[in-house]
């Protein structure tokens, strides 16, 4: 299989409800944030898709976040924003946006920090 992935940020903050710490607090995080997307064949350009598309897409789905207080933002409105939910959120909505009969998003990784990150696969 093929694979590509590229890479953003966004800022973001965020509460995470009921946790006994810090992170209970409202603070902020600049989130940086890789997609994955494989393909078994490339498509008659020799690609999996097209960096800008990606580029696109990810920049539409991750503007709903950047410069938000997360914990207003649907779904986190309701379940927490941690790094594992926002993996999880922007692996379904870009699937939505790409998956076809040859491409599919086969991971993301969200970091908060430079040293902790969550992956969604």
């Amino acid at each position: 299989m093929y694979e590509i992935y590229k890479e953003t940020t966004f800022s973001g903050a965020h509460r995470l409800r009921e946790y006994k710490g810090r992170c209970e607090d409202l603070h902020g995080h600049n989130w940086k944030v890789r997609v994955f997307v494989g393909a078994e064949e490339l498509d008659k350009l020799g690609m999996v898709v097209d960096f800008k598309v990606l580029k696109k897409m990810m920049e539409e789905t991750i503007d709903k976040l950047d410069h938000k207080y997360l914990n207003e933002v649907s779904p986190f409105d309701s379940i927490n924003p941690s790094a594992e939910n926002i993996a999880r959120y922007l692996y379904d909505e870009l699937s939505l946006k790409l998956n076809n009969e040859r491409v599919k998003v086969v991971k993301v990784m969200v970091w908060e920090s430079e040293n902790s990150c969550a992956i969604y696969k």
